[in-house]
């Protein structure tokens, strides 16, 4: 392989370095201060940072490619506009950004972390996690959370069962951007609200597009806090984040802005996520997720090949990474 080194390859990391140590907050991570990777590797990008690697092979995998074809709310909506998983990612990950740097954080780790926290999302959204959590429960006692689907997708079944083997710090924020146990990082910790940020407002803005809710049945107080418009709300949450951060030394949230968001998505998930008027998806959802699941677990023989774990986990992992089109056409 011939040598690919110039002088700017040469320099890069010693310029990062001195880059990072003049604008970083000390609580930031440095990009070279990572605590590695499962598997060593016997040539590093001499044009990239190790997080800035993480997020290339993020982009790059099989996972982060299905999610333009997996449900945020709507299954397999056929209005042009609507969020998937996919445009969920990316909004995550521009605020994340925005959030990181106006805190003097690690704007690529935050990066890297939104861009893979849904890779293990079933198909269907929260009516697919479910449904497949229950069928797992049912059958073998077992559990499903896309959060920790997330973390086995890059470190077992990407590249064919090899990983993405990325930085710990990456993985920890994928880990723990829901659920239980915070992130190690500060830059996990953006994700993890961000990614709510992120998805009730725009959530709100589809439902309202496809008539199931009107802004005048939107929780008043809430919205005459934080803004009629998704930009304003976001706008609003992004601003008190930063400002109530960067006095705490942590990534928190003001008591009542926070207590306003947590309402909103408490009122999605009554009145959309599972509310009546999606009563029929959620019940094609389900079927659909326990169909192929049945199917796979009497057909094992078609499943793909070098699938770690045993049979009810190899089904899982299968189901899970189905889009919503793949799962509704099968059989």
């Amino acid at each position: 392989m011939p040598d690919l080194a110039g002088r700017v390859a040469e320099e890069f990391e010693a310029r990062i370095r001195e880059q990072e140590d003049g604008l970083l907050s000390p609580l930031a991570v440095r990009s070279y201060e990572t605590r590695g990777r499962r598997h060593e590797e016997e040539e590093e990008c001499r044009l990239r940072t190790p997080f800035q690697r993480d997020r290339d092979r993020i982009v790059h995998s099989k996972a982060f490619r299905r999610l333009k074809h997996k449900t945020q709310v709507f299954i397999d909506p056929k209005g042009d506009h609507y969020r998937t998983r996919l445009t969920h990612t990316l909004e995550t990950a521009g605020i994340s950004r925005t959030v990181a740097r106006a805190l003097r954080l690690n704007e690529d780790l935050a990066e890297a972390i939104a861009l893979g926290h849904d890779l293990g999302h079933a198909p269907f959204g929260h009516t697919g996690e479910e449904a497949l959590d229950e069928v797992l429960a049912e059958r073998f006692g077992r559990r499903f959370r896309h959060n920790e689907q997330s973390l086995r997708v890059v470190e077992l079944l990407e590249r064919d069962g090899r990983g993405l083997n990325l930085t710990e710090e990456v993985r920890d924020g994928i880990l723990h951007h829901t659920g239980p146990g915070e992130p190690s990082t500060l830059e996990g910790r953006i994700v993890r609200v961000v990614d709510r940020v992120a998805y009730i407002n725009h959530d709100i803005d589809d439902a309202i597009r496809a008539g199931l809710l009107s802004p005048a049945e939107l929780p008043q107080a809430e919205i005459a806090l934080l803004g009629e418009r998704g930009s304003r709300r976001i706008d609003t949450l992004v601003h008190d984040l930063v400002e109530e951060s960067a006095g705490a030394g942590d990534v928190v949230q003001s008591e009542e802005v926070g207590r306003a968001m947590l309402d909103l998505r408490a009122f999605m998930f009554d009145r959309v996520y599972l509310g009546p008027e999606a009563a029929e998806q959620r019940r094609q959802a389900i079927e659909t997720v326990r169909r192929v699941f049945d199917w796979f677990l009497e057909h094992p023989d078609e499943l793909p090949l070098a699938r770690p774990g045993d049979l009810p986990q190899r089904v899982a992992d299968y189901v899970a990474g189905m889009t919503d089109r793949f799962a509704l056409a099968w059989r």
